[in-house]
């Protein structure tokens, strides 16, 4: 009983070690995933997870299809601190630099910028300050 009970944990634990997917919260609190296997940093090209998310984000918030939103820009950024440059009113963030990325899409004609660094997701910045 003790040994089934041991290998049981043993492989829970190696299971939860292989987990694909880590939450983070955006700013309007709903939950976000970020693979824990792909850096949060944009690769080259437009078909970086990074974009994929944040394009699959916005598709969702308009309702329209992903190939109606045109990719205008995605950059690595060095964030000067904890607010990802999308610092609020009254928020106090960690003082440090951080790297992320800054992407920009659009659907018809208006722009959204998308944040992200660290472990967090990508996530919509209505009033970037950075």
């Amino acid at each position: 009983m003790r040994t089934t009970a041991l290998a049981l944990l043993c492989a829970t634990l190696v299971l939860a070690a292989c987990g694909t997917e880590q939450s983070a919260t955006d700013p309007e609190g709903s939950e976000e995933t970020v693979p824990s296997s792909e850096s949060p940093e944009p690769s080259a090209g437009s078909g970086s997870p990074v974009v994929e998310q944040a394009m699959a984000d916005l598709a969702r918030r308009l309702d329209v299809a992903a190939d109606e939103i045109a990719v205008d820009s995605e950059e690595a950024v060095t964030w000067n601190d904890g607010s990802l440059g999308c610092a609020e009113k009254g928020m106090m963030y960690t003082q440090a630099l951080v790297e992320g990325s800054r992407i920009v899409l659009s659907v018809d004609g208006t722009t959204y910028e998308y944040h992200s660094g660290g472990n967090r997701a990508p996530f919509l910045c209505p009033k970037p300050t950075q």
